[in-house]
Protein backbone atom coordinates (compact mmCIF):
# COMPACT_ATOMS: atom_id res chain seq x y z
CA UNK A 1 0.00 0.00 0.00
CA UNK A 2 1.12 3.38 -0.60
CA UNK A 3 2.58 5.72 1.87
CA UNK A 4 1.02 8.97 1.99
CA UNK A 5 3.40 11.33 3.90
CA UNK A 6 2.64 14.92 5.42
CA UNK A 7 3.63 17.98 3.60
CA UNK A 8 2.42 21.55 2.87
CA UNK A 9 2.19 23.15 -0.95
CA UNK A 10 4.50 25.74 -1.21
CA UNK A 11 2.19 27.64 -3.98
CA UNK A 12 -0.72 26.87 -1.76
CA UNK A 13 0.07 26.24 1.91
CA UNK A 14 -2.26 23.38 1.77
CA UNK A 15 -1.10 20.29 3.40
CA UNK A 16 -0.76 18.07 0.51
CA UNK A 17 -0.47 14.54 2.44
CA UNK A 18 -3.52 14.75 4.34
CA UNK A 19 -5.66 16.35 2.04
CA UNK A 20 -5.25 13.05 -0.57
CA UNK A 21 -5.07 10.77 2.68
CA UNK A 22 -8.88 11.61 3.63
CA UNK A 23 -9.97 11.46 -0.29
CA UNK A 24 -8.29 8.17 -0.17
CA UNK A 25 -9.88 7.13 2.67
CA UNK A 26 -13.78 8.35 1.47
CA UNK A 27 -12.93 6.51 -1.68
CA UNK A 28 -11.83 3.27 -0.35
CA UNK A 29 -13.37 3.02 3.52
CA UNK A 30 -16.75 1.14 3.33
CA UNK A 31 -14.83 -1.22 0.71
CA UNK A 32 -12.22 -2.02 3.51
CA UNK A 33 -15.02 -2.21 6.12
CA UNK A 34 -16.70 -5.29 4.15
CA UNK A 35 -14.13 -6.69 3.46
CA UNK A 36 -12.50 -7.04 7.25
CA UNK A 37 -16.09 -7.91 7.95
CA UNK A 38 -16.58 -10.29 5.86
CA UNK A 39 -12.92 -11.65 6.40
CA UNK A 40 -13.12 -11.87 9.76
CA UNK A 41 -16.69 -14.25 9.67
CA UNK A 42 -15.72 -16.28 7.37
CA UNK A 43 -12.49 -17.09 9.14
CA UNK A 44 -14.18 -17.50 12.41
CA UNK A 45 -16.64 -20.05 9.95
CA UNK A 46 -13.48 -21.96 8.99
CA UNK A 47 -12.01 -22.20 12.66
CA UNK A 48 -15.65 -23.27 13.45
CA UNK A 49 -15.89 -25.89 10.70
CA UNK A 50 -12.42 -27.35 12.24
CA UNK A 51 -13.25 -27.58 15.44
CA UNK A 52 -16.65 -29.08 14.25
CA UNK A 53 -14.68 -32.10 12.81
CA UNK A 54 -12.16 -32.50 15.07
CA UNK A 55 -14.99 -32.81 17.98
CA UNK A 56 -16.95 -35.67 15.88
CA UNK A 57 -13.80 -37.47 14.90
CA UNK A 58 -13.03 -37.41 18.72
CA UNK A 59 -16.45 -38.81 19.35
CA UNK A 60 -16.48 -41.69 16.39
CA UNK A 61 -13.06 -42.77 17.86
CA UNK A 62 -14.67 -42.89 21.28
CA UNK A 63 -17.11 -45.66 19.91
CA UNK A 64 -14.98 -47.30 17.83
CA UNK A 65 -12.96 -48.23 20.85
CA UNK A 66 -16.21 -49.29 22.87
CA UNK A 67 -17.53 -51.14 20.28
CA UNK A 68 -14.24 -52.95 19.50
CA UNK A 69 -15.26 -56.49 18.54
CA UNK A 70 -11.89 -58.21 19.32
CA UNK A 71 -12.43 -56.29 23.11
CA UNK A 72 -16.02 -56.46 23.64
CA UNK A 73 -17.18 -53.46 25.95
CA UNK A 74 -21.10 -54.48 26.19
CA UNK A 75 -20.85 -57.83 27.47
CA UNK A 76 -23.51 -59.24 29.95
CA UNK A 77 -20.84 -61.72 31.73
CA UNK A 78 -17.18 -61.23 33.28
CA UNK A 79 -14.50 -64.57 32.93
CA UNK A 80 -11.78 -64.58 35.83
CA UNK A 81 -9.26 -67.29 35.87
CA UNK A 82 -7.31 -67.59 38.62
CA UNK A 83 -3.92 -68.76 36.85
CA UNK A 84 -3.94 -66.23 33.83
CA UNK A 85 -0.35 -68.05 32.84
CA UNK A 86 -2.40 -70.78 32.12
CA UNK A 87 -5.34 -69.87 30.80
CA UNK A 88 -7.77 -66.42 30.05
CA UNK A 89 -11.35 -66.71 29.51
CA UNK A 90 -13.47 -64.03 27.78
CA UNK A 91 -17.36 -64.40 28.47
CA UNK A 92 -20.11 -63.41 26.10
CA UNK A 93 -23.33 -62.58 26.40
CA UNK A 94 -24.33 -66.31 26.06
CA UNK A 95 -22.79 -67.26 29.04
CA UNK A 96 -23.71 -68.99 32.25
CA UNK A 97 -22.57 -67.67 35.70
CA UNK A 98 -20.72 -70.40 37.17
CA UNK A 99 -17.33 -71.90 37.93
CA UNK A 100 -14.77 -74.38 35.69
CA UNK A 101 -12.06 -76.54 36.51
CA UNK A 102 -9.43 -75.99 33.85
CA UNK A 103 -6.02 -77.92 33.40
CA UNK A 104 -3.98 -77.41 30.13
CA UNK A 105 -2.22 -80.62 29.48
CA UNK A 106 -0.51 -78.88 26.79
CA UNK A 107 -0.46 -75.92 23.91
CA UNK A 108 -1.42 -76.45 20.39
CA UNK A 109 1.59 -76.10 17.91
CA UNK A 110 3.22 -74.73 14.61
CA UNK A 111 5.53 -77.12 12.52
CA UNK A 112 8.89 -75.96 11.85
CA UNK A 113 10.89 -78.05 9.60
CA UNK A 114 14.55 -77.87 8.10
CA UNK A 115 16.06 -78.47 5.27
CA UNK A 116 19.50 -81.14 5.04
CA UNK A 117 22.49 -78.71 5.40
CA UNK A 118 24.66 -76.83 2.95
CA UNK A 119 27.60 -76.78 3.44
CA UNK A 120 28.39 -73.28 1.41
CA UNK A 121 26.16 -71.10 3.45
CA UNK A 122 23.50 -68.98 1.97
CA UNK A 123 24.78 -68.68 -1.15
CA UNK A 124 25.15 -72.22 -1.63
CA UNK A 125 23.12 -73.12 -5.32
CA UNK A 126 20.21 -75.29 -4.87
CA UNK A 127 19.09 -76.16 -8.39
CA UNK A 128 15.41 -74.57 -10.05
CA UNK A 129 12.42 -76.21 -11.40
CA UNK A 130 9.13 -76.19 -9.35
CA UNK A 131 9.46 -76.63 -5.75
CA UNK A 132 5.75 -77.79 -3.46
CA UNK A 133 5.00 -76.83 -0.10
CA UNK A 134 2.28 -78.95 0.79
CA UNK A 135 0.63 -77.84 4.98
CA UNK A 136 -2.24 -80.59 5.78
CA UNK A 137 -4.30 -80.92 2.50
CA UNK A 138 -3.27 -77.79 1.07
CA UNK A 139 -0.20 -77.18 -1.40
CA UNK A 140 1.41 -74.15 -2.80
CA UNK A 141 4.12 -74.11 -6.21
CA UNK A 142 6.80 -71.80 -6.11
CA UNK A 143 8.41 -71.62 -9.81
CA UNK A 144 12.58 -71.60 -8.68
CA UNK A 145 14.95 -70.00 -11.26
CA UNK A 146 18.18 -71.08 -12.62
CA UNK A 147 20.60 -70.22 -10.54
CA UNK A 148 18.66 -69.82 -7.44
CA UNK A 149 20.40 -70.30 -3.97
CA UNK A 150 19.06 -70.68 -0.45
CA UNK A 151 19.13 -67.22 0.32
CA UNK A 152 17.29 -66.40 -2.44
CA UNK A 153 14.23 -69.22 -2.24
CA UNK A 154 14.32 -68.14 1.27
CA UNK A 155 12.90 -64.52 0.35
CA UNK A 156 10.75 -66.06 -2.80
CA UNK A 157 8.93 -68.40 0.10
CA UNK A 158 8.68 -64.92 2.49
CA UNK A 159 7.17 -63.13 -0.25
CA UNK A 160 5.23 -65.66 -2.20
CA UNK A 161 3.53 -67.30 0.85
CA UNK A 162 4.14 -65.20 3.74
CA UNK A 163 0.70 -63.81 3.39
CA UNK A 164 -0.48 -68.10 3.60
CA UNK A 165 1.32 -67.74 7.42
CA UNK A 166 4.47 -69.79 5.57
CA UNK A 167 7.60 -67.99 6.67
CA UNK A 168 11.35 -69.16 5.90
CA UNK A 169 14.94 -68.57 7.42
CA UNK A 170 18.37 -69.83 7.47
CA UNK A 171 20.33 -71.37 10.64
CA UNK A 172 23.90 -71.79 10.01
CA UNK A 173 25.25 -74.04 12.33
CA UNK A 174 27.73 -77.44 12.82
CA UNK A 175 27.75 -78.71 9.83
CA UNK A 176 26.51 -75.86 7.14
CA UNK A 177 23.25 -73.79 6.48
CA UNK A 178 19.77 -75.13 6.67
CA UNK A 179 16.68 -73.61 4.98
CA UNK A 180 14.10 -73.52 8.06
CA UNK A 181 10.19 -73.21 7.09
CA UNK A 182 7.51 -72.44 9.38
CA UNK A 183 3.88 -71.61 10.25
CA UNK A 184 1.68 -69.51 12.53
CA UNK A 185 -1.30 -72.22 11.61
CA UNK A 186 -1.21 -75.09 14.52
CA UNK A 187 -2.77 -78.29 15.16
CA UNK A 188 -2.23 -81.94 14.52
CA UNK A 189 -1.97 -82.55 10.65
CA UNK A 190 -0.42 -79.04 9.59
CA UNK A 191 3.16 -80.37 9.39
CA UNK A 192 5.07 -78.64 6.45
CA UNK A 193 6.59 -80.90 3.77
CA UNK A 194 8.28 -79.52 0.68
CA UNK A 195 8.91 -82.05 -2.63
CA UNK A 196 9.59 -81.04 -6.35
CA UNK A 197 12.14 -80.55 -8.58
CA UNK A 198 14.60 -78.94 -6.20
CA UNK A 199 15.44 -82.19 -4.44
CA UNK A 200 18.34 -80.30 -2.04
CA UNK A 201 15.46 -78.65 -0.23
CA UNK A 202 12.93 -81.66 -0.27
CA UNK A 203 11.63 -82.38 3.51
CA UNK A 204 9.50 -84.91 4.44
CA UNK A 205 7.66 -82.83 7.73
CA UNK A 206 6.29 -85.89 9.47
CA UNK A 207 10.01 -87.27 9.88
CA UNK A 208 12.64 -86.25 12.56
CA UNK A 209 15.67 -84.09 11.39
CA UNK A 210 17.79 -85.43 14.10
CA UNK A 211 17.27 -88.63 12.38
CA UNK A 212 16.86 -87.99 9.05
CA UNK A 213 18.94 -85.05 8.04
CA UNK A 214 15.96 -83.26 7.58
CA UNK A 215 12.70 -82.68 8.87
CA UNK A 216 10.42 -81.89 11.81
CA UNK A 217 13.03 -79.60 14.01
CA UNK A 218 11.80 -80.74 17.66
CA UNK A 219 8.62 -82.04 17.44
CA UNK A 220 5.23 -82.72 15.02
CA UNK A 221 2.37 -80.32 15.23
CA UNK A 222 -0.28 -81.48 18.08
CA UNK A 223 -3.27 -79.82 19.27
CA UNK A 224 -3.98 -78.14 22.35
CA UNK A 225 -5.20 -80.48 25.19
CA UNK A 226 -6.97 -79.78 28.62
CA UNK A 227 -9.66 -80.81 30.92
CA UNK A 228 -12.89 -78.77 31.82
CA UNK A 229 -14.02 -80.50 35.23
CA UNK A 230 -12.30 -83.24 34.48
CA UNK A 231 -13.67 -83.66 30.91
CA UNK A 232 -11.22 -83.74 27.73
CA UNK A 233 -11.05 -81.28 25.47
CA UNK A 234 -8.86 -81.08 22.25
CA UNK A 235 -8.46 -77.93 19.77
CA UNK A 236 -6.14 -77.32 16.71
CA UNK A 237 -6.22 -73.26 18.34
CA UNK A 238 -5.01 -72.31 21.68
CA UNK A 239 -7.97 -70.15 21.33
CA UNK A 240 -11.25 -72.67 22.33
CA UNK A 241 -14.45 -70.69 21.49
CA UNK A 242 -16.53 -74.41 21.60
CA UNK A 243 -16.36 -75.82 24.75
CA UNK A 244 -18.50 -74.47 27.11
CA UNK A 245 -21.35 -72.02 25.52
CA UNK A 246 -20.33 -68.16 25.95
CA UNK A 247 -17.03 -68.89 26.94
CA UNK A 248 -13.45 -67.99 24.55
CA UNK A 249 -10.56 -70.22 26.47
CA UNK A 250 -6.93 -68.36 25.31
CA UNK A 251 -4.86 -71.00 26.84
CA UNK A 252 -0.98 -69.63 27.31
CA UNK A 253 0.83 -72.12 29.41
CA UNK A 254 0.52 -75.77 30.63
CA UNK A 255 -0.47 -76.44 34.39
CA UNK A 256 1.87 -77.84 36.74
CA UNK A 257 1.30 -81.55 37.60
CA UNK A 258 -1.74 -82.11 39.58
CA UNK A 259 -2.90 -78.22 39.49
CA UNK A 260 -5.88 -76.67 37.73
CA UNK A 261 -7.17 -72.81 37.50
CA UNK A 262 -10.61 -71.73 38.55
CA UNK A 263 -12.66 -70.04 35.85
CA UNK A 264 -15.40 -68.01 37.68
CA UNK A 265 -18.26 -66.64 35.33
CA UNK A 266 -20.39 -63.60 36.72
CA UNK A 267 -22.49 -60.95 35.97
CA UNK A 268 -20.55 -58.19 34.37
CA UNK A 269 -23.19 -55.26 35.99
CA UNK A 270 -19.70 -52.71 36.80
CA UNK A 271 -18.19 -53.54 33.55
CA UNK A 272 -21.48 -52.63 31.39
CA UNK A 273 -21.60 -49.59 34.30
CA UNK A 274 -18.27 -48.35 33.21
CA UNK A 275 -18.81 -48.84 28.93
CA UNK A 276 -22.48 -46.66 29.67
CA UNK A 277 -20.79 -44.06 31.53
CA UNK A 278 -18.11 -44.02 28.49
CA UNK A 279 -20.64 -43.22 26.01
CA UNK A 280 -22.92 -40.60 28.04
CA UNK A 281 -18.71 -38.78 28.77
CA UNK A 282 -18.19 -39.26 25.10
CA UNK A 283 -21.57 -37.69 24.36
CA UNK A 284 -21.88 -34.87 26.37
CA UNK A 285 -17.70 -33.90 25.28
CA UNK A 286 -19.42 -34.09 21.84
CA UNK A 287 -22.33 -31.82 22.80
CA UNK A 288 -20.51 -29.57 25.02
CA UNK A 289 -17.56 -28.70 22.17
CA UNK A 290 -21.32 -28.17 19.41
CA UNK A 291 -23.02 -25.66 22.17
CA UNK A 292 -20.10 -23.82 22.57
CA UNK A 293 -19.36 -23.25 19.03
CA UNK A 294 -23.10 -22.35 18.61
CA UNK A 295 -23.98 -20.60 21.78
CA UNK A 296 -24.57 -16.55 21.90
CA UNK A 297 -23.23 -14.29 24.55
CA UNK A 298 -22.87 -10.37 24.96
CA UNK A 299 -19.69 -8.28 25.14
CA UNK A 300 -18.74 -5.59 27.94
CA UNK A 301 -20.81 -3.22 26.50
CA UNK A 302 -23.71 -5.18 26.02
CA UNK A 303 -23.25 -6.13 22.17
CA UNK A 304 -24.68 -9.77 21.43
CA UNK A 305 -22.13 -11.91 19.95
CA UNK A 306 -22.43 -14.98 17.96
CA UNK A 307 -20.29 -18.24 18.43
CA UNK A 308 -18.75 -19.02 15.09
CA UNK A 309 -21.46 -21.48 13.90
CA UNK A 310 -24.29 -19.89 15.23
CA UNK A 311 -27.58 -20.32 13.52
CA UNK A 312 -25.20 -22.71 10.54
CA UNK A 313 -28.13 -24.67 9.14
CA UNK A 314 -25.36 -27.44 8.64
CA UNK A 315 -24.83 -27.85 12.41
CA UNK A 316 -28.47 -28.07 13.41
CA UNK A 317 -29.08 -30.73 11.22
CA UNK A 318 -25.93 -32.49 12.17
CA UNK A 319 -27.95 -31.93 16.09
CA UNK A 320 -31.06 -33.21 15.21
CA UNK A 321 -29.42 -36.40 13.73
CA UNK A 322 -27.88 -37.48 16.77
CA UNK A 323 -30.55 -36.78 18.73
CA UNK A 324 -32.85 -38.24 16.68
CA UNK A 325 -30.55 -41.53 17.44
CA UNK A 326 -30.96 -41.41 20.63
CA UNK A 327 -34.82 -41.79 20.82
CA UNK A 328 -35.26 -44.10 17.84
CA UNK A 329 -36.22 -47.60 19.23
CA UNK A 330 -33.44 -49.94 18.99
CA UNK A 331 -34.19 -53.49 17.50
CA UNK A 332 -33.65 -55.69 20.46
CA UNK A 333 -36.22 -57.75 22.42
CA UNK A 334 -37.01 -56.32 25.71
CA UNK A 335 -34.43 -53.55 25.70
CA UNK A 336 -35.07 -50.97 23.22
CA UNK A 337 -34.58 -47.45 24.38
CA UNK A 338 -31.15 -45.77 26.32
CA UNK A 339 -33.94 -44.64 28.88
CA UNK A 340 -34.88 -48.50 30.12
CA UNK A 341 -30.88 -47.70 31.47
CA UNK A 342 -31.15 -44.81 33.06
CA UNK A 343 -30.14 -42.44 30.36
CA UNK A 344 -31.89 -39.48 29.62
CA UNK A 345 -31.69 -36.13 27.84
CA UNK A 346 -31.16 -32.93 29.77
CA UNK A 347 -32.41 -29.57 28.92
CA UNK A 348 -28.78 -28.43 27.45
CA UNK A 349 -28.70 -31.41 25.14
CA UNK A 350 -26.34 -33.56 26.98
CA UNK A 351 -27.15 -37.31 28.82
CA UNK A 352 -27.54 -38.05 32.24
CA UNK A 353 -27.16 -41.24 33.30
CA UNK A 354 -28.96 -42.64 36.57
CA UNK A 355 -27.18 -45.28 38.76
CA UNK A 356 -30.58 -46.56 40.42
CA UNK A 357 -32.58 -46.87 37.48
CA UNK A 358 -29.26 -49.58 35.71
CA UNK A 359 -29.35 -51.01 38.31
CA UNK A 360 -32.86 -51.80 38.28
CA UNK A 361 -32.58 -52.84 34.92
CA UNK A 362 -29.34 -55.43 35.55
CA UNK A 363 -30.59 -56.82 38.87
CA UNK A 364 -34.71 -56.47 38.76
CA UNK A 365 -35.07 -57.05 35.19
CA UNK A 366 -32.38 -58.54 33.80
CA UNK A 367 -31.57 -56.94 31.19
CA UNK A 368 -27.72 -57.16 30.65
CA UNK A 369 -27.30 -59.80 28.18
CA UNK A 370 -29.53 -57.50 25.68
CA UNK A 371 -27.27 -54.48 26.32
CA UNK A 372 -24.81 -55.41 23.99
CA UNK A 373 -27.16 -55.68 21.20
CA UNK A 374 -28.77 -52.65 22.23
CA UNK A 375 -25.52 -50.73 21.34
CA UNK A 376 -23.14 -52.86 18.95
CA UNK A 377 -26.07 -54.95 17.44
CA UNK A 378 -26.43 -54.50 13.47
CA UNK A 379 -28.80 -51.70 13.90
CA UNK A 380 -27.65 -50.62 17.19
CA UNK A 381 -26.46 -46.93 18.61
CA UNK A 382 -23.15 -47.16 17.63
CA UNK A 383 -24.04 -48.19 13.88
CA UNK A 384 -26.66 -45.39 13.99
CA UNK A 385 -24.66 -42.95 15.31
CA UNK A 386 -21.73 -43.57 12.53
CA UNK A 387 -24.85 -43.72 9.89
CA UNK A 388 -25.52 -40.16 11.29
CA UNK A 389 -22.40 -38.37 11.02
CA UNK A 390 -20.86 -40.17 8.02
CA UNK A 391 -22.73 -37.91 5.71
CA UNK A 392 -21.15 -34.68 7.53
CA UNK A 393 -17.51 -35.94 8.56
CA UNK A 394 -16.64 -38.19 5.82
CA UNK A 395 -13.56 -37.64 3.45
CA UNK A 396 -16.41 -36.41 0.96
CA UNK A 397 -18.91 -35.06 3.58
CA UNK A 398 -20.90 -31.66 3.42
CA UNK A 399 -18.34 -30.43 6.31
CA UNK A 400 -15.60 -31.21 3.99
CA UNK A 401 -17.56 -29.22 0.93
CA UNK A 402 -18.07 -26.46 3.64
CA UNK A 403 -14.80 -25.64 4.37
CA UNK A 404 -13.49 -25.53 0.38
CA UNK A 405 -16.67 -23.12 -0.49
CA UNK A 406 -15.33 -21.22 2.79
CA UNK A 407 -11.62 -21.40 1.38
CA UNK A 408 -12.56 -20.40 -1.76
CA UNK A 409 -14.19 -17.33 0.03
CA UNK A 410 -10.79 -16.79 1.80
CA UNK A 411 -9.09 -16.47 -1.61
CA UNK A 412 -11.63 -14.17 -2.75
CA UNK A 413 -11.82 -11.62 0.10
CA UNK A 414 -7.84 -12.13 -0.49
CA UNK A 415 -7.79 -11.11 -4.03
CA UNK A 416 -10.66 -8.54 -3.36
CA UNK A 417 -7.99 -6.66 -0.80
CA UNK A 418 -4.85 -6.87 -3.02
CA UNK A 419 -7.28 -4.80 -5.55
CA UNK A 420 -7.92 -2.94 -2.51
CA UNK A 421 -4.50 -2.27 -1.91
CA UNK A 422 -3.53 -1.82 -5.17
CA UNK A 423 -6.30 0.74 -5.83
CA UNK A 424 -5.33 2.69 -2.67
CA UNK A 425 -1.62 3.24 -4.15
CA UNK A 426 -2.67 4.21 -7.51
CA UNK A 427 -5.14 6.91 -6.23
CA UNK A 428 -2.59 7.91 -3.79
CA UNK A 429 -0.36 8.60 -5.99
CA UNK A 430 -2.69 9.80 -8.74
CA UNK A 431 -3.93 12.63 -6.76
CA UNK A 432 -0.62 13.26 -5.09
CA UNK A 433 0.49 13.80 -8.79
CA UNK A 434 -2.41 16.25 -9.44
CA UNK A 435 -2.36 18.16 -6.00
CA UNK A 436 1.15 18.65 -6.45
CA UNK A 437 0.75 20.01 -10.19
CA UNK A 438 -2.04 22.57 -8.69
CA UNK A 439 0.37 23.78 -5.92
CA UNK A 440 2.91 24.34 -8.29
CA UNK A 441 0.91 25.98 -10.95
CA UNK A 442 -0.75 28.25 -7.73
CA UNK A 443 3.17 29.08 -7.01
CA UNK A 444 3.78 30.40 -10.58
CA UNK A 445 0.33 32.67 -10.67
CA UNK A 446 1.58 33.71 -7.20
CA UNK A 447 4.99 34.95 -8.32
CA UNK A 448 3.68 36.12 -11.45
CA UNK A 449 0.86 38.55 -9.51
CA UNK A 450 3.88 39.84 -6.97
CA UNK A 451 5.97 40.72 -10.05
CA UNK A 452 2.98 42.46 -11.29
CA UNK A 453 2.43 44.43 -7.57
CA UNK A 454 6.62 45.06 -7.82
CA UNK A 455 5.63 46.86 -11.10
CA UNK A 456 2.62 49.01 -9.84
CA UNK A 457 4.30 49.54 -6.72
CA UNK A 458 7.74 51.09 -8.69
CA UNK A 459 4.92 53.01 -11.41
CA UNK A 460 3.55 54.55 -8.02
CA UNK A 461 6.74 55.73 -6.82
CA UNK A 462 7.92 56.93 -9.79
CA UNK A 463 5.02 58.82 -10.08
CA UNK A 464 4.93 60.28 -6.83
CA UNK A 465 8.37 61.80 -7.41
CA UNK A 466 7.35 63.39 -10.67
Amino acid sequence: MAKITSSIGVGSGLEIGALVQTLVTADTAAKKSQIARQTSNNAAMISGIGALRSALTAYSTAMGKLNDKNAPSFNAYAGKSSNEGVVKVNAGNTAVAGSYSVAVSNLATSSKVATNAFVGGATSLVGDGDMTITQGTTSYTLKVPAGATLESVRDQINKELGAKGISANIVTGEGGSRLVLGSTTTGKGTDISVSGDVTSLNVDGTQSMAANGAGYVTEKAVDAKMTIDGLVVTSASNKVADAVSGLTFELTGVSAVGTAATVTVAANSDGLKTSIQGFVDAYNTLQKAISSLTATSQDEEGNLVLGSLTNDPTTRSLLSDLRKVLTDVGSGDRLTTLGQLGINTTKDGTLEFNSAKFTAAMDDKKLGNEVQELFSGENGIFARMNKAIDPYNAADGSLVSRKAGLDSVAKNLKDQQDALDHRVETLTASLTKQYATLDANLGKMKAQANQITAIFDALNAQAKKS
